[in-house]
């Protein structure tokens, strides 16, 4: 028998012959256990009442437009772009959310941390964009309209993307841009400019 257990033991045949404890008039040992016990677990029910309820989706989101980024100038055929890089979790959450006045020049590259199915939303966007689903090869898999403030999140097809381009809404279609434009950067393709290792 270990210690613990003769421990117990020794405290059940305490509380048994009613030592240690005080009783009231007419309170038995076991009852005396139950009422301990009783007030314990309504004390333990008041605590959790005070407990604050987890933060929600909206707690966790920026509260306001994140300063301009590191820009990178990108080429898309004969089209170039000086796009802001979203590369920490931090930028990626914030993304163009709450900003205004986007103009023609204005875009933000989002460099996934794996290729997957990418999937974006337009919360705290008061203005609609478009967004290009590019693989790890820097092609353009799949172009697509995220609607202004929109909170359904725009799955892509494929399961392999790597960076997501955000423009003003119909650049790509203003500027002849669709599926299977490469896109590259002064240094080379965007695996080879933004993994090197």
């Amino acid at each position: 028998m270990s210690d613990k257990t003769s421990g117990f033991c020794r405290l059940q045949r305490l509380i048994e012959k009613g030592g240690c404890f005080p009783q009231a008039d007419g309170v038995k040992p076991g009852k005396f256990i139950v009422l301990v016990l009783a007030v314990a677990l309504l004390a333990g029910c008041q605590k959790s009442a005070d407990v604050a309820p987890p933060p929600s989706v909206d707690d966790l989101l920026p509260k306001q437009a994140q300063p301009k980024l590191q820009t990178m100038k990108i080429y898309l055929g004969a089209e170039q772009l000086d796009a802001e890089l979203a590369l920490t979790a931090e930028q990626e959450r914030t993304g163009m959310m709450f900003r205004t006045n986007i103009q023609e020049t204005d875009a933000m590259l989002f460099v996934l941390p794996v290729q997957q199915r990418a999937s974006f939303w337009m919360k705290n966007c008061p203005e609609s964009l478009s967004a290009a689903y590019i693989g790890p090869d820097g092609v353009i898999e799949e172009i697509h309209h995220l609607e202004k403030n929109d909170t359904n999140a725009v799955e892509a097809a494929a399961d392999n993307i790597q960076y997501v381009l955000e423009v003003k809404d119909g650049w790509f279609t203003r500027h002849n841009i669709g599926p299977s434009t490469v896109i590259r950067t002064e240094k080379g393709s965007l695996s080879e400019t933004l993994f090197q290792k």
